[in-house]
């Protein structure tokens, strides 16, 4: 009957030429079948030194035949072993090339420990106690099994099947396991680790599950390939979710600044055209033709103009979210193309203005029955109004700086708002006035009672709109820990049921908020969390809103973790590829915007391969 000391040793001999294999196969060397021959020339043991230490150690006898030549190349790397910091005891060339198995697997058992289990850390565990503690974390939470050792606590096979269950749950339904079936529980965790996870069987079920004590370096060898295994998909998880979260922005940014620039040109390229039609048309001379002339241009300034004031304030809005967005997250600020910037903007509508008032004039010029003091009594009051109207939505449009800072300039606008409204009245009364005395028309001003009202009302929102929206950026800037895009889509599902543009939502709003998010509570539940966030913030505001979703997920993004992303999919490559891309899983929308966007060159055979670091250098300058 064989001791446990030959039995340890046939199993370590089997599971350490295994391990041994698997390096060879990585890089198309032929496997060996018995490390006592097939190590004794030198040869296998120096491609396996280079491979493990990803570096060539130079010339060396690939045929030897006589003992000498053996020699050299065994002492060329067990040389190299000890360079890398390795202690052999006890072991020289003779004894490998003389097969002398004990210390051949003492010496495979240092490289193992060297070049697969030494960097396991865990809780500043390092080593055997990381891994073993490593291995009672993840199995923790199942009662069968209790890992104390790395022999007999493997010989079930539940521990195996636990590891790969707790990482991947749909590769094993771990509760319908025949616990007590402890070959057919080992024969599962080994072929789906194999076929599903990428770590070779480097024991046999036997090694595990006949003996009363399983050899404890092959176990160890064996169990340090999940530890790997696991991390490596962990790592290109993360790196790969970080990309793609960035990503997101980045597109989003996009997506702003390409619809900023087509409103724009839309907007430009419409006022030109009225000009132009305004310019090309004649007078008749009469009065009929006149007042009609008069009913089309107050046509378009109360339907026309009213949307082209609207979409002049809703593009200027967008170009400052834009910008604070970039800011918000460390980019560079957005500069439009020639033509199409916010002073291009103010430069054309200020013609428009200029154009307007002649085109205005002109239709005058052909009514006479006007009171000459009326009119210059309201175009003062109305003239001096716009003028103060357009001052404040200037200075709301300017603001920039610290959002704490434009809060504060915003709220000082708001103060100057009811001595406006006061003023309006008084151009309302004057405005009164004229129509009692038939004046239809006024040389001296191109607006209206009802066009200051409008323009009021829409700085009064503009002003409410600008606040809440910094007031609602605070909040998602001190919300680091989410994502770009889960802030975007928090903060759009909560303007959206606010309907009344209060920044705070009622009771029913929030609950059908939550519920597009697919956040459902009863209705007991829901008055629980409602009467909570109102005793703690007086309202459901955005803020209180946004922290109640803040545990969901959230994650954050630095320029530091991205390069270290890209590094990760692109494999310590300067540059990646469209296949490095689609191999680390990312969305095709997010490949298609990365390859748009990233600077890219041919290789020597014409595939072409996208600079990274010159692409970050760029948004993050």
């Amino acid at each position: 009957m064989e001791s446990l000391e030959t039995r340890s040793r046939d199993v370590q001999e089997r599971t350490f030429c295994k391990w041994l294999n698997t390096k060879l196969e990585s890089h198309g060397y032929p496997q060996m079948t018995s490390l006592v021959r097939d190590l004794s020339d030198g040869v296998k043991l120096i491609q396996l030194m280079e491979i493990m230490g990803d570096t060539s150690l130079g010339r060396y006898n690939r045929n030897p035949r006589m003992r000498v030549q053996k020699a050299e190349n065994v002492n060329k790397a067990l040389e190299f072993i000890q360079s890398r910091g390795v202690k052999l005891t006890n072991i020289g060339p003779e004894d490998i090339i003389d097969g002398n198995l004990k210390l051949i697997l003492g010496m495979i058992w240092t490289l193992v420990l060297r070049f697969t289990i030494a960097d396991i850390s865990e809780e500043g565990l390092s080593a055997k106690e990381g891994l073993l503690l490593w291995c009672q974390r993840k199995t923790e939470p199942y009662k069968e099994v209790d890992v104390q050792d790395f022999t007999s606590s493997w010989s079930d096979g539940l521990a195996l099947c636990a590891l790969i269950h707790c990482h991947r749950p749909d590769l094993i339904n771990y509760d319908r396991l025949e616990k007590s079936d402890r070959h057919a529980n080992t024969r599962l965790a080994f072929k789906v680790a194999e076929e599903h996870l990428g770590i070779p069987q480097l024991l046999d079920v036997e090694d595990l599950c006949d003996v009363a004590r399983p050899d404890e370096r092959s176990v160890m060898t064996y169990i340090a390939s999940f530890f790997h295994a696991f991390s490596s998909m962990d790592q290109a998880e993360t790196v790969s979710r970080r990309v793609e979260k960035f990503a997101e922005l980045m597109q989003s940014v996009w997506l702003s600044k390409n619809d900023y620039e087509k409103r724009v040109r839309e907007l430009l390229s419409a006022v030109l055209e009225i000009q132009a039609l305004w310019a090309a048309i004649k007078f008749t001379g009469t009065y009929t033709d006149a007042k009609e002339h008069e009913s089309n241009f107050q046509k378009y300034k109360s339907t026309t103009k009213r949307t082209w004031v609207i979409e002049k304030q809703d593009v200027t809005t967008l170009f400052g979210n834009v910008q604070t967005k970039l800011r918000t997250y460390g980019l560079r600020e957005y500069v439009p193309p020639a033509g199409l910037t916010l002073a291009d903007l103010d430069a054309a509508w200020n013609a428009l203005l200029a154009s307007e008032a002649r085109r205005y004039r002109a239709i005058n010029a052909q009514i006479r029955e006007i009171k000459e003091t009326l009119r210059k009594k309201f175009a003062g009051l109305a003239n001096e109004f716009e003028q103060r109207l357009r001052v404040v939505s200037s200075e709301l449009a300017s603001i920039e700086g610290p959002l704490e800072e434009q809060q504060e300039e915003v709220k000082r606008l708001q103060t100057r708002i009811p001595d406006l409204s006061t003023t309006l009245d008084g151009v309302g009364v004057v405005d009164a006035e004229c129509k009692a005395a038939n004046v239809e028309e006024n040389d001296y001003t191109i607006f209206t009672y009802q066009d200051l009202r409008f323009e009021l009302e829409l700085v009064v929102q503009s002003i409410s709109k600008k606040i809440a929206f910094i007031d609602n950026q605070i909040v998602s800037r001190n919300m680091t820990n989410l994502t770009p895009a889960q802030l975007e889509q928090f903060e759009s599902t909560f303007r959206y049921f606010d309907k009344d543009e209060s920044n705070t939502l009622e009771q029913s709003e929030m609950t059908a908020a939550l519920a597009s998010l697919g956040i459902v509570y009863s209705d007991e539940d829901m008055d629980i969390i409602y009467g909570q966030l109102v005793e703690d913030y007086g309202a459901i505001t955005y803020e209180a809103f946004i922290n109640l979703l803040v545990e969901i997920t959230e994650d954050q993004t630095s320029p530091a973790q991205l390069r270290e992303s890209f590094r990760g999919i692109g494999r310590d490559k300067p540059f990646v590829t469209e296949l490095d891309l689609r191999v680390a899983h990312l969305p095709q929308s997010a490949i298609d915007y990365l390859k748009e966007v990233m600077p890219k060159t041919q290789n020597s055979v014409g595939e072409p391969e996208y600079d990274y670091e010159a692409w970050l250098d760029d948004v993050f300058a």
